[in-house]
């Protein structure tokens, strides 16, 4: 699988970088067929603690698969948005299966 991240008006560390490699890199278990993943890393404007946005978009044979989350850290971030394409990678192969 392709992996490419981009972080948006800053520079991310090579270890959270890692981080997010190793998280996306799971959902192969789920699915064989993943031929690549685009993640975004950007800093929200709000003055919240919550302004760390992560976007993954994963491209599957057929169509792709998107989701984007918001929390206070880019880790938490990334894992509740590979939570939620690991729940969208589901819904598809049970559409595939016919179930």
């Amino acid at each position: 699988m392709n992996i490419k991240i981009h972080s948006i008006h800053f520079d991310a560390d090579s270890k959270l970088e890692d981080f997010i490699e190793t998280r996306v890199g799971k959902l192969t278990q789920f699915y064989d067929s993943i031929i690549g993943a685009e993640i975004f890393l950007r800093l929200d404007k709000a003055e919240n603690a919550e302004n760390k946005v992560t976007e993954i978009k994963i491209e599957i044979p057929g169509n792709d698969l998107f989701a984007k989350r918001q929390s206070g850290s880019f880790e938490a971030a990334t894992d509740a948005a590979v939570e939620a394409l690991r729940k969208q990678i589901t819904k598809h192969k049970e559409k595939l299966r016919g179930i």
